[in-house]
């Protein structure tokens, strides 16, 4: 028997898709995603975006000056209910790296319906919580999907 890697979506030109089943445990008793879910889905798809642009979360906590993210600020819209079975999909682009700031924009499909979106704003930080710029390994990988007249590295 082979063994089955998870899949960390794929990527069409800026944005990063990824794939997500809703189970029973992610809903309350009426079979709907219980809203505090949604913010799993875009976390699974910012780490996976990053994941296969290459940055590896593990790496840039072992490096001499280690760096992590802490979400500054979500906006989330709700547009639609997800339910039990749905297979839906994340969508996500790093729009912008801004000093130690990251701005992400999200949404989350069903077929071609829009679920929920959200507006993100993570931060660089140190292992004390202090904001940081990047390193530069984090934005090289990044470039290729930011929109070049809102990055300021």
């Amino acid at each position: 028997m082979t063994q089955d890697a998870p899949t960390s979506g794929r990527f069409d030109g800026r944005a990063h898709f990824l794939p997500v089943r809703i189970y029973y445990e992610d809903t309350d008793f009426t079979g709907v995603v219980y809203h505090a879910n949604y913010l799993r889905y875009f976390e699974r798809g910012r780490s996976d975006f990053l994941r296969l642009a290459g940055i590896d979360h593990t790496a840039l906590l072992a490096d001499a000056a280690p760096t992590a993210f802490s979400v500054v600020s979500i906006t989330l819209n709700f547009r639609k209910a997800a339910r039990v079975d749905d297979g839906l999909t994340v969508r996500t682009t790093f729009d912008a790296v801004v000093g130690a700031r990251l701005e992400i924009a999200q949404s989350l499909y069903r077929g071609e319906e829009i679920i929920a979106e959200a507006a993100v704003e993570a931060c660089c930080i140190s292992l004390t919580g202090r904001p940081k710029k990047p390193p530069p390994l984090l934005v090289e990988r990044l470039k290729p999907f930011l929109d070049p007249s809102r990055s300021r590295f």
